[in-house]
């Protein structure tokens, strides 16, 4: 019989993540992103929302047929991308948000809040909090609570080996796409990115995934 605990926690966790993506629509500059290459997959926490719900999907299969081997593999494959990433995301985006807002936040886009005759600089867009929880926060204490209360710790060898070469090609993979967009688009979805060359992008690429890296391999030595 599946675990109703297991059955609410990963039932609830997409649907609350599902809520956050959707209600992307609702905000004032969400026409203006859709216009961007890349669109709001520019984000990379968009992109550890996408898998930090397929995670959670995945888990909800995994409940309903436990027996069914090669659906367990697949889950524990992609929560060893989505539990790294969406640390990160969660860290880097809070931290940022609460000292430098400048470095995380975009600006007001001229025309989006109305004329304005004002030679201040345009506000730094917010989004209210219930979807911000839903974004940055609810990811990564949902996967975290599977990690620990639902599945069983990776193996040494999964660690030494297929934790770094998952890191590696996720953070090769936004690097170039995030660059690729930024040639269109002429600017990052991120301040931070914008206002730094490349060979600082590179090195924030770098620090990043090396934090991730680091990130699972303490929450895997915790887990009991």
């Amino acid at each position: 019989m599946p675990r109703p605990e297991a059955l609410f926690l990963h039932g609830a966790a997409a649907g609350v993540m599902a809520y956050g993506f959707l209600s992307l629509k609702t905000l004032p500059v969400d026409a203006w992103i859709r216009t961007q290459k890349g669109g709001h997959f520019q984000f990379l926490t968009i992109q550890g929302l996408a898998a930090a719900w397929f995670t959670m999907v995945l888990s909800l299969g995994c409940d309903l047929l436990p027996s069914f081997a090669a659906l367990r593999a697949a889950k524990r494959a992609s929560l060893m991308i989505a539990l790294p990433l969406t640390f990160v995301i969660s860290a880097v985006y809070w931290s940022l948000l609460l000292f430098f807002p400048s470095l995380i936040l975009q600006r007001e886009l001229p025309g989006l809040s109305g004329p304005s005759s004002s030679s201040a600089p345009p506000a730094l867009m917010r989004i209210p909090l219930d979807i911000d929880v839903s974004l940055h926060l609810v990811p990564v204490f949902t996967l975290l609570a599977d990690f620990i209360f639902f599945e069983k710790k990776y193996t040494k060898k999964q660690v030494q080996i297929g934790a770094p070469l998952v890191v590696l090609a996720c953070g090769t993979w936004y690097a170039c796409w995030v660059e690729y967009c930024a040639s269109y688009n002429h600017t990052f979805p991120y301040p931070f990115l914008t206002e730094n060359p490349f060979n600082i992008r590179v090195g924030i690429y770098t620090f990043v995934s090396f934090l991730a890296w680091s990130c699972f391999r303490l929450m895997n030595a915790l887990h009991a």
